[in-house]
């Protein structure tokens, strides 16, 4: 066991000595820095540019990125990779009820490559400045229309300096006479909303629809349930994350971010406010009886107070057992005023008034129980009843709450289709945000999920690959570590050998006894253990021998039991015989009988 502990504290001290070590040779270099003359600077320049060149990673393999292409019928797909914003519109509206100054939409767009691309020649969207007003747009390829075909909308994001408070969502412009992409702006008709959303801590993952009232024709928003899933990733990681809204024609839809589902449900049942209204409502007529008793408990009508209740008594009292400690100092007051303190050079008693020396603690009541004149503490008092009040009962005459009565609300429409909206013609980003250099890209709707799939593996599976592939493994990452830090060697080897160690250690290696040959070498007495095994061998010897004897015995009565038996029996055929035999023989018979044998020893 000792030798298992100072192995352990070996290990742990060659660690300790590595960091210390090489916080020495940091030291030591910042030294030789300074000390170093100017005409060396371009040798170890030349140096640590060949040791950086022997010492780099082999550089990871390059993705190849070649333009998506539709695999099927589409709506609209853009990909931007021809570098211009051809087919977008950019908008000069105005917002209403804004200051002029902030009113007009003049964010910036433009076509870029992403900052940190791993795919050359791969260009989005990118909204430039912030704390503008954005809007730009751009018609499908033909209208949608809500009838049998599922809608799929799926565009790309990234954050690329992550994001304060703003929005990345997309917008389906509803196909109306009056539509006017120059003119887009909030108050633009759409008929869905959807995308990404952030402000504070607050993470959003819009999908909103304007559903039309059948009765009345008014539009109402329409938002899904917040999805369960943690969004916040989604926000900060700063990579390319890809966004897909599937809306079925049975009134189901998913939404999926990186192709995996974080939100589903039915626009009948899972969306706020529901799609139709209740059937009934309160009547707004309806008043509450004045003889409506909601109290369901009442005081006690019966009840009379008790006489000796005393309502003045106060609630504390002088403890008139309490006792003025020793040392109290009654003359002196717990604060005089400051006899270091002088009055300011600059005061004037006619515009100040007259000075007085600020108070401080009195210091003669620091080592004193107190100061000023004592008085008795105070205690709860135990005849203190406070203000009486009747007991409460269970109202005899209690109705409940009162609710208005119900009524056929003649609002009431149901509309078993809501999937049926409004079609849309064109699509659009009209955003405000704190952050700047948002990227969009790979925008695509259409109606067959596997075009979808194929536009996304094309699209952004290229960016995951190529961000996995620049990426360094586990183990890639340790060892550029252990290059820059030589001192992380040692805590990897205490890291992972260590814990091997110690289960082989103590896991796989068993109790050593001392041999009896050790102990002949000397006239060392034997620790107890060895005396506790001679005492079970011993034990076990002793068992063994009463088993024997127990044998023994057993064979013993066995062999006796039989002697008698047989002895019996021939004593019975002689005395058959004395009968038949002269008394000359009996007597010889006598003596031959068993019974004046003597025993057999066994």
């Amino acid at each position: 066991m000792e030798l298992k502990w100072l192995l352990c504290v070996t290990l742990l001290a060659l660690g300790i000595l590595a960091v210390q070590a090489h916080d020495m040779d940091e030291d030591n270099d910042a030294d030789d820095v300074v000390d170093i003359e100017d005409d060396l600077d371009d040798g170890i320049e030349e140096i640590e540019e060949s040791k950086s060149e022997t010492s780099s990673p082999p550089p990871a393999p390059k993705v190849a990125y070649s333009p998506p292409v539709p695999t099927g019928e589409v709506y609209f797909a853009e990909s931007f990779d021809k570098g211009t914003l051809d087919g977008w519109i950019l908008s000069r509206a105005k917002k209403d009820d804004t200051d002029d100054e902030i009113a007009k939409y003049d964010g910036k767009w433009e076509v870029q490559d992403m900052k940190e691309t791993k795919l050359p020649g791969d260009k989005g969207l990118v909204m430039v400045t912030r704390a503008k007003h954005h809007a730009i747009s751009s018609k499908l390829n033909k209208p949608f229309v809500f009838d049998t075909k599922p809608l799929i909308i799926q565009y790309e994001v990234n954050f690329q300096n992550g994001i304060e408070c703003g929005g990345a969502y997309v917008k389906l412009l509803s196909k109306t006479p009056e539509l006017n992409l120059d003119q887009f702006h909030d108050k633009t008709p759409y008929t869905i909303m959807f995308g990404p959303d952030k402000c504070g801590e607050d993470y959003k993952l819009h999908f909103i629809f304007r559903h039309k009232n059948p009765k009345t024709g008014k539009y109402e928003e329409k938002h899904a349930k917040r999805p369960d899933a943690d969004l916040k990733s989604y926000f900060t990681d700063k990579k390319t994350h890809l966004y897909t809204l599937v809306l079925n024609p049975d009134n189901s839809f998913e939404i999926l971010v990186d192709q995996t589902v974080v939100n589903s449900g039915n626009l009948l049942n899972d969306m706020s406010p529901p799609v139709n209204p209740p059937r009934e409502i309160e009547d707004p007529n309806d008043q509450k009886p004045e003889d409506w008793d909601e109290r369901p408990k009442i005081p006690d009508p019966d009840a009379v107070k008790p006489d000796d209740w005393d309502e003045d008594a106060p609630a504390k009292i002088a403890d008139e057992n309490a006792v003025k400690p020793e040392g109290w100092l009654d003359d002196e007051p717990e604060y005089v005023a400051d006899p270091d303190a002088e009055k300011p050079e600059d005061w004037d008693e006619d515009m100040d008034g007259e000075w007085e020396a600020p108070q401080i603690a009195n210091p003669k009541c620091e080592t004193a129980p107190g100061c000023g004149t004592w008085q008795r503490p105070m205690i709860d008092n135990p005849n203190y009843k406070g203000k009486w009040k009747p007991p409460m009962i269970d109202n005899v005459n209690y109705q409940g709450i009162w609710k208005p009565r119900k009524i056929p609300n003649p609002d009431f429409f149901e509309d078993l289709e809501p999937f049926k909206m409004t079609p849309v013609s064109a699509v659009g980003l009209e955003l405000w945000s704190m952050t700047s250099d948002i990227f969009f890209d790979n925008f695509m709707i259409c109606s067959e999920r596997a075009v979808a799939d194929d536009w996304a593996r094309d699209g952004w599976g290229l960016k995951k690959a190529a961000d996995g592939a620049a990426e360094p493994g586990v183990v890639g990452q340790m060892m550029a570590a252990a290059e820059e830090r030589p001192w992380l060697w040692v805590v990897y080897i205490l890291t992972v050998a260590l814990p091997v160690f110690l289960v082989v250690l103590f896991c796989c290696s068993g109790k050593k006894q001392p041999g009896a040959a050790e102990y002949k070498k000397t006239d060392a007495p034997q620790p107890d253990v060895v005396d506790d095994e001679k005492e079970e061998e011993e034990k076990d010897k002793g068992e063994k021998e009463e088993e024997e004897e127990e044998e023994d015995a057993n064979e013993e009565k066995l062999g006796s039991d039989a002697d008698l038996g047989s002895a019996s029996q021939e004593e019975e055929e002689e005395e058959e015989e004395e009968d038949r035999k002269p008394a000359s023989e009996e007597e010889e018979t006598v003596n031959r009988s068993p019974r004046n044998r003597k025993p057999r020893k066994d």
